[in-house]
């Protein structure tokens, strides 16, 4: 970070930038050179305004000088909830150029697997599994990265990204040595916790490069108001812009924005106006501005930030309960007010709609100045508003969840159905989310027990122990009845497996078979109860239980899957027991 000034071309927000820059040309440099040569992965990471998103967007134009292919998304504050958020905006528009019979062709069979999960197919019946859809993702890039070489990927605000793509992302980053692919990630540090902060610390730990932005000198500061300003901007006033920045490029360009508005002399006798300046342009003093521009404006920008994205006048429109015409005139006002912009056309996104906010503090900073009734009131009328326009009960499903609970029967139906398309996509943990909210809600009576049922099936992977605790209330309480019961037993039993619990395994299907007449269910939970005794120590191997197993197969024909699972452990019993193969068979 040796040189003041950069080119005349560049942002602002590269000033002493240099050191990043070239460690971009050199990996780029690498990425063209051969096919065969290994993928990179550079990681920017800083403080909010000090120029990630600039140096992103320097990498996209170098990139594209030199032929290379750029894909780019986003991380947001209040989509970091959706599942595949980020990985969507970085994959679909390129799967989306293709028909769909190309798109099934060229990815095989991981199509029916990271299909559902990219929004390119439709899920399958069954929950899918999330460690298969996170390998067909890889694998996918892996393809398309083949056919689109040299290709570039830009994350930014890698922090607010949702869980199901820091996943994806980590796995790919410990194998990008097989691939030839450059991954350029910025993140704020700090602030993640849980599985995200772990797997950001996998993608960090597997880069080629970590790069810790600082703040601009005083020397870059003085250079970049002279450049802004003009040249007759003098020391004092040079020297008290970064006093009031701290040196933050973002905060540096707005202030100077101002100075140039309010048609000061950059001199030192208006040095004294800059602090004043600078907190209108942040915080609460943006706020202040935002008020200013009339409530029909801060009623727009509210809805824009409950939005978050795919921001359109007249999703606004409705949502803030105001005609098109008067949203067209409050968008206008929030474009001067350098509040809200047009997306970048190079790193649009199908989905980003007409408009968003021109830096993610100023969307905070809105956001947490809307009321907190408001608020919440705006998120249940969002819920609405999006399902109406057609994107569905998972859309709809991240402004549900900051509704307060109010014994509403339609909510926990939109959660249920949300949860049953996230767990259809293999994103567990967004339908325990949607389905431990539907219970504060609370369900009906005869809801409850299978609210916790699939609460249950969500759980199973990944904390079996609570699972237990859900599927056992729901087995106590009345609604779970036929299928849906021994579906609930089959869980149960999976999840004392898994939480070393065996012998209570066996004993829960063995008591529920028990109640049944003969007939398929009664045969599902026969065929798992010899599967677990299999494993049970105490079981395999009692005599007892070979017998009782083959006087069982022999009742069954392979006319579905609980006979065939029995007419196979049969043949494995039978073989460990070295029994005669022609009597068995």
């Amino acid at each position: 970070m040796t040189e003041v000034r950069p080119t005349a071309a560049a942002s602002a927000s590269l000033w002493e930038r240099d050191e990043e820059l070239a460690a971009v040309e050199r990996a780029l440099d690498n990425l063209s050179a051969d096919k065969s040569s290994s993928g990179s992965l550079l990681v920017l990471r800083a403080e909010a305004g000090l120029g990630k998103t600039a140096l992103l967007a320097e990498t996209r134009r170098i990139a594209e000088a030199r032929g290379c292919m750029v894909w780019s998304a986003r991380g947001s504050e209040t989509l970091s909830s959706v599942p595949f958020n980020v990985v969507r905006q970085l994959l679909q528009p390129a799967l989306l150029s293709l028909m769909p019979e190309e798109a099934r062709e060229y990815l095989g069979d991981w199509y029916d697997i990271a299909g559902p999960a990219l929004g390119i197919a439709d899920p399958g019946e069954r929950q899918a599994d999330p460690q298969g859809v996170c390998d067909g993702l890889v694998a996918v890039v892996r393809r398309l990265a083949r056919r689109d070489w040299p290709l570039v990927l830009l994350i930014d605000d890698a922090h607010w990204a949702d869980q199901e793509t820091l996943r994806w992302l980590a796995a790919f980053a410990e194998r990008l040595g097989e691939q030839s692919v450059m991954v350029v990630m910025a993140r704020r540090p700090g602030g993640v916790s849980g599985d995200s902060a772990r797997h950001l610390d996998t993608i960090a730990a597997a880069g080629s490069s970590v790069a810790n932005l600082s703040a601009l000198t005083p020397d870059a500061t003085a250079g970049l108001t002279r450049a802004t300003l003009g040249e007759h901007a003098d020391a004092p006033f040079c020297r008290e812009v970064w006093a009031v920045t701290g040196g933050n490029p973002y905060e540096t360009v707005e202030l100077l924005a101002k100075v140039q508005d309010s048609e000061f002399e950059p001199t030192e006798s208006a040095a004294g106006e800059l602090r004043a300046l600078n907190r209108a342009a942040r915080g609460g003093g943006l706020v202040a501005r935002l008020e200013t521009l009339g409530i029909d404006a801060t009623r727009f920008a509210w809805a824009a930030a409950i939005l978050g994205t795919g921001i359109s006048v007249d999703l606004v429109a409705e949502l803030a309960t105001m005609s098109v015409d008067d949203a067209e005139r409050c968008a206008d006002l929030l474009r001067t007010a350098r509040i809200l912009t047009e997306p970048d056309p190079a790193g649009a996104q199908p989905d980003d709609g007409e408009l968003q906010f021109v830096h993610p503090l100023i969307a905070t900073a809105v956001y947490n100045s809307i009321p907190d009734a408001l608020r919440t009131a705006m998120h249940g009328i969002a819920a609405r508003v999006v399902t109406d326009n057609g994107r569905g009960a998972a859309v709809a499903a991240r402004h549900l969840l900051e509704v307060h609970p109010d014994n509403d029967e339609e909510l926990v139906e939109q959660l249920r159905e949300a949860a049953s398309e996230h767990l259809a996509v293999g994103a567990p943990d967004a339908a325990r989310r949607c389905l431990e909210r539907a219970l504060l809600e609370p369900p009906l009576p005869e809801v409850h027990a299978r609210v916790l049922h699939e609460l249950g099936c969500a759980t199973l992977l990944t904390a079996p122990a609570t699972t237990i605790d859900h599927l056992q209330t729901a087995l106590a309480m009345p609604g779970l009845d036929g299928d849906e019961r021994v579906d609930a037993v089959y869980r149960l039993s999976q999840a004392l497996l898994h939480n070393d619990q065996l012998e209570e395994a066996v004993r829960t299907v063995e008591a529920e078979a028990a109640k049944h007449q003969a007939g398929p269910a009664k045969l599902r939970l026969q065929a798992v109860q010899f599967m677990w005794e299999g494993i049970y120590a105490g079981e395999a191997t009692s005599p007892g239980r070979s017998t009782r197993l083959a006087d069982l197969a022999k009742t069954c024909s392979g006319r579905d899957n609980s006979e065939r699972a029995l007419l196979i452990l049969r043949g494995f019993d039978a073989m460990a027991r070295g029994e005669n193969a022609e009597e068995v068979a």
